[in-house]
């Protein structure tokens, strides 16, 4: 429990005075609410039943008296009690507008804070763990939980307050008018917060399985929703109703148990309330006919404990939700206990330029299982070696699963290799800042992802500031910019969520456009043709031989006719390199790449000669 109030601390970092000056107008909020029930007893005592003011009378009961302007005064201008009552209860309700509105703008202020700083820290977690973690779940994490908190932040904080000046300010009052009766208002508050610690234990644990059920239920819909034209192409709308199914009835039997346990809490809580407020009318009632109270001290209990009940019987509500924030910030801190991606201390002189563009991989070992390499050498990529150099078109070739991609993502270190090296200019991966790699090399990924932006705002992804006549040429190496003319906004033309409303191709050529404009001095192309046909092909290809000599190009294809212009080719197989040369001398040679070679041409040739025949 500490380290979460820790933890509730640190978030109100720059909102603390907030907090400060929404608890001070709670006091004296309920100091005036006090004083309400208190001109009651007096009005009833002094000046309709005739009391006479005796040396035992309270401090307080002689504070309001003399402000009414004493016993004769009040009992000739009675008028009097009901307009400072109502007085009271306005500026009270001013004082308690006041903490609210100041309550929720730290709350709206710190919610944000923490969204930010969670956005943020998820776009500097390794990609492991992003391999490893349900997107759904980090929705969740990121939005139902952080709102978790907020609420909790703009209220149950401030009813927290209000309960312990409540009974700070209640009890030497209500001590000051009558110790037995004060005994006997408060002998069931005990049991009910006893009665509230238990429960809180217990709705705590219900809570956690409330939101990891909504968490792998968010992940569901999530993962249907992005899929969803395979599910329609597939016609798998009753499968997934069915996978659907499972985790909405577990998360809804949680959401009823837990229901259960407060429905279970506020029953019994109104029978000690009611039985709290019955005894106290009981036991007044038998005191004020033997003459120990008055009839005003009785109406002033009476009128404390319907103030203060609603708070303590609203305890059950703030424990559930303290039980739900510390579920949520458990949540919370695991993401941002993930460590981010290293970074090693670089002297800024290293990264002051940019790279020529020289490559050396030696001995390169890597697994995606785990941080060992498996004893076999079952690896995705064991001890693979070769240089590039600047301005050199290195091609890469390979059955699936044979390390292609998996070295994409080594030189670009979204994982960093088990064992071996890659150097750029000499220097080696691991001691340059991760940004600035990433910085130096335009990357068509294999799948390439588009934001639901317009055109233009996806072209100019790596050069933001890039005019438009760079951007268009971009688009016409790409052999993309005759179709975004035709569409009816041109570049403005904002595409759907991940480039849906393109074909497979244009998303390609848009992303190779990408690519392109980001002029780095190494470009990677992973498999980045493979939707677009052989003529677009050829065209982009031609548009990329006038830029040879200006980065680096390693370029991943299945289809060898992608490749055969490359100075250098290397064919790998089970993470291994197996052949290397060019396109004449690979085909010359016995080896996968002759055989894929014949292959790929033997059926070119057969399809043009159907068609010559037709």
């Amino acid at each position: 429990m500490l380290s979460h109030l820790t933890t509730i601390w640190s978030l109100m970092k720059g909102n603390r005075l907030r907090y400060g000056f929404a608890l001070g107008c709670l006091m004296m909020a309920t100091l005036l609410n006090y004083g309400v029930p208190l001109i009651g007893s007096v009005t009833i005592d002094f000046a309709i039943a005739g009391k006479q003011v005796a040396a035992d009378t309270s401090r307080p009961v002689l504070g309001f008296l003399h402000l009414l302007g004493g016993a004769e005064h009040l009992r000739a201008n009675l008028w009097l009690a009901p307009v400072a009552m109502v007085l009271l209860s306005i500026i009270g309700g001013v004082f308690s507008y006041l903490k609210g509105w100041q309550a929720s703008l730290a709350s709206d202020g710190i919610s944000q804070k923490l969204k930010n700083e969670l956005y943020d820290h998820l776009n500097h977690l390794p990609a492991r763990h992003h391999d490893q973690t349900d997107t759904g779940d980090l929705v969740q994490r990121c939005t139902s939980d952080v709102e978790t908190t907020r609420q909790f932040l703009a209220s149950q904080v401030m009813d927290i307050g209000n309960a312990l000046i409540l009974a700070c300010t209640a009890l030497p009052l209500m001590l000051s008018l009558n110790v037995p009766m004060t005994l006997v208002s408060f002998s069931l508050i005990g049991p009910i917060v006893l009665y509230g610690y238990f429960y809180f234990r217990k709705v705590r644990y219900t809570f956690k399985l409330v939101e990891e059920a909504e968490g792998a239920l968010t992940g569901v819909v999530q993962e249907n929703l992005t899929g969803i034209r395979v599910v329609r192409a597939f016609s798998r709308h009753a499968h997934e109703r069915a996978k659907f199914a499972e985790p909405n009835a577990r998360y809804r039997d949680r959401a009823l148990h837990m229901l259960r346990l407060m429905a279970w809490y506020w029953s019994i809580s109104d029978v000690v309330v009611i039985t709290q407020i019955g005894l106290t009318l009981l036991v007044g009632a038998y005191w004020i006919a033997d003459g120990t109270i008055t009839v005003g001290v009785h109406f002033a209990f009476l009128a404390y404990l319907g103030i203060m009940m609603w708070p303590i019987r609203q305890m059950g509500r703030i424990l559930t939700d303290l039980g739900k924030t510390t579920v949520a910030l458990n949540r919370i801190r695991e993401i941002l206990a993930v460590a981010h991606e290293s970074e090693p201390v670089t002297d800024p002189a290293v990264t002051a330029q940019s790279l020529t563009g020289r490559i050396s991989v030696r001995d390169l070992h890597f697994n995606h299982a785990a941080s060992e390499l498996p004893p076999d050498g079952r690896g995705a990529l064991n001890g693979i070696s070769f240089d590039v150099q600047p301005g050199e078109t290195l091609a890469i070739l390979g059955p699936s699963g044979s390390g292609k991609s998996t070295l994409m993502h080594l030189l670009l270190r979204l994982y960093d290799y088990t064992r071996g090296s890659i150097q750029y200019d000499g220097r080696e991966l691991t001691t340059l800042p991760r940004k600035w790699v990433r910085g130096q090399i335009g990357v068509v990924m294999q799948e390439p992802f588009l934001f639901s932006k317009s055109l233009r705002d996806n072209l100019r992804l790596g050069h933001g500031s890039a005019p438009d006549q760079e951007v268009e040429n971009a688009a016409q190496t790409a052999c993309i910019h005759d179709t975004i003319l035709s569409f009816e906004h041109g570049y403005e033309t904002v595409i759907g969520e991940r480039g849906i409303t393109l074909s497979g191709g244009q998303r390609q050529r848009v992303a190779i456009a990408r690519a392109v404009l980001k002029r780095a001095p190494v470009l990677i192309l992973d498999d980045a043709m493979s939707a677009i046909d052989a003529e677009t092909e050829t065209m982009i290809l031609d548009a990329l031989k006038t830029r040879r000599g200006r980065a680096t190009t390693l370029v991943i294809a299945h289809r060898l006719a992608t490749l055969v212009h490359a100075d250098r080719i290397i064919v790998l197989d089970h993470g291994r390199i197996i052949q290397t040369g060019t396109h004449a001398e690979l085909a010359a040679q016995e080896g996968l790449y002759r055989r894929l070679w014949q292959i790929q041409t033997s059926v070119e040739t057969d399809f043009q000669n159907e068609l010559n025949s037709k």
